[in-house]
């Protein structure tokens, strides 16, 4: 079976100055269809890095990425656009939603650069949006809505292009422990649907909802791991 996701000694060095700063050294790793990982690691650790790298936001210094079969550094840019469009759904911990628009008009957002027409972006918009309960919060603005309000809109966004891969950067961060737990659950349904999320978090209570984690450390993979607790997590929830 030939994973979705490869990296082969993925390094990424940023100069500052005269300083140059090794934020991945030599990242290799291999994740699969449907899997749930979360990358783990504390500041400076290179998660962050590495997730930019992952969803084709950022290049690489050295290494090859194969995404789907194919060499991402062969990419054009528009090619990484569609990538980034269609094949990878993003959550942020910030949201990122367009302050004067609707939830439905945040949602269907990334299908007007796919070409869709009006019609098909509203009954998709609509259906992910009830996919993440907020059927009757489609004509609500991001600030008529609560934080975990604002994050399902932001799942729903990510989904709404029907991508194989969702990257969840801190999708938690901004929110309080009962809201935290909610948007986990969400995530976890996503996964039993099939799609392979991919988690950042250096919340040990977060990365404990994922199938598999991987600690990072120093720009390098220090542990990558079945995650034995999952059923006692899911069980408690």
């Amino acid at each position: 079976m030939q994973p979705i996701i490869h990296l082969s000694n993925i390094a990424k060095a940023y100069k500052i100055g005269t300083e140059v700063i090794h934020a991945l050294r030599s990242v290799s790793l291999e994740i699969y269809k449907n899997e749930y990982v979360a990358l783990m690691g504390p500041s400076g650790s290179g998660k962050s890095t590495l997730m930019n790298v992952l969803g084709c936001l950022d290049t690489p210094s050295s290494g090859e990425y194969i995404l789907n079969g194919t060499s991402v550094a062969q990419m054009l840019d528009n090619d990484l656009a569609e990538v980034r469009n269609k094949e990878i759904g993003f959550v942020f911990q910030s949201f990122n939603l367009l302050p004067r628009s609707t939830a439905l008009d945040n949602v269907t957002l990334p299908m007007i650069y796919a070409g869709f027409n009006k019609a098909d972006r509203i009954k998709r918009g609509k259906e992910v949006l009830d996919q993440v309960g907020l059927g009757d919060r489609i004509m609500h603005r991001p600030n008529e809505l609560s934080g975990g309000q604002r994050q399902r809109v932001a799942i729903a966004r990510a989904l709404v292009n029907h991508p194989a891969i969702i990257l969840a950067d801190e999708p938690t961060g901004n929110l309080d422990s009962k809201t935290s737990i909610e948007i986990m659950g969400l995530l976890e349904e996503i996964h039993k649907n099939g799609n392979t999320i991919i988690l950042v978090t250096h919340e040990e209570d977060i990365a404990q909802h994922a199938h598999r984690i991987v600690r990072l450390k120093d720009g390098v993979v220090e542990r990558d791991y079945k995650n034995e607790q999952i059923a006692t997590v899911l069980q408690r929830v």
